[in-house]
Formats: structure tokens, sequence, C-alpha cells
């Protein structure tokens, strides 16, 4: 009982997150519905995001529910939708790999375990008191410093493959028009 007695507010908000995050994580990987599987993703993603919160990590926060839910997920889920009804087949999700799943889960929890417990966690005293900080600022400061150039080229690279991916789009849609 005085386990229960000791629980702050923090210690129950990130035990919810980590529940939700791990029953819909469980969901994803053991449902046979691909359509359940991707909204419970939905839900692991936003259990991160609200890790990342409690980490005091709000710029990885954002990012993980902008980037994973609002583009990736919502990508995943049109694209089953809409192609589950074009080819008339109902997509399931097979069990075959049970057992080396099983065994890889087994040794990666394995081994997350001897490092936590071989791993010296020694924090500060002027650390611990000390209030968190935004971390959107120090990315933002070290985005526009130290790594401009590796930075503007990232997003040159990623123009080039959206001006790519859409003439590679349009000259398929040209065959086929001459196809015709």
């Amino acid at each position: 009982m005085s386990v229960l007695s000791s629980l702050t507010l923090f210690d129950v908000v990130f035990y919810l997150f980590a529940i939700v995050t791990l029953l819909s994580a469980a969901i994803v990987v053991f449902s046979r519905n691909i359509v359940h599987s991707a909204f419970s993703l939905m839900f692991t993603f936003f259990g991160v995001a609200g890790l990342y919160v409690m980490l005091t990590a709000d710029f990885i926060a954002v990012t993980q529910v902008l980037v994973y839910v609002g583009g990736i997920l919502v990508l995943i889920l049109f694209g089953v939708m809409l192609t589950t009804r074009v080819i008339d087949v109902e997509m399931k999700t097979g069990t075959l790999n049970t057992v080396p799943a099983a065994i890889m889960t087994a040794v990666l929890v394995g081994t997350l375990c001897g490092i936590y417990w071989i791993t010296d966690w020694i924090i500060p005293a002027s650390a611990s008191n000390a209030p968190p900080a935004s971390m959107a600022a120090g990315i933002g400061r070290a985005l526009m410093t130290d790594y401009l150039l590796p930075f503007e080229v990232a997003s040159i690279v990623l123009l080039v493959a959206m001006v790519g991916a859409a003439m590679i789009a349009r000259r398929e849609k040209g065959r086929k028009v001459e196809a015709l």
C-alpha cells in the first residue's frame, strides 16, 4: 500500500502513457486486420509523443505528432483503405513467424535489461535541481550554426527527390496515354 501512496501525478501519467503505448503496440503486432493495426499505430505514436513530453523533449514530441501521426500514418491509412477496395482482397497479417519473433524479442529485452543493470546512472546534483530548458531553442541554434551546411544539403536532396518523383510519375502517365 505504501507504493501506491508514494506515487506522484507525474508517475501516474507516465504509467498511463507507458500502458497505452505498450498495449496499442501489441495490438499493432498481433491484430489480423491491417486497418485495426494502423489505428493502433496511431495510439502508439501518441503514447511515444506523450513520453517525449514527459522527458521535456518538446521539439521531438511535436515532430513525432506532425511527421508520424500527421503524415506517415495518414498516408498508411489512406493507402490501406483505398487499395483494399480496388483489388477486392481482404488484407490480413499472418503470424507465421511467431517463434523467431519471440526469440528476437527475448534477446532484445535481455540485452536492454543487461545494459540497464550494468550502466552507472550518475545524475549530477546541480542538474537534478535545474528547471528543464526548452529543447527547441537548442536544436534551432544548432541547425542554424554548426549544422547549417548539412541541413541545407538535406533540403536540396529532398527537393531533387520530389522533382524526380514527379518527373517519373509524369513520364509513366504519358506512356499510358500514348499506349491508348
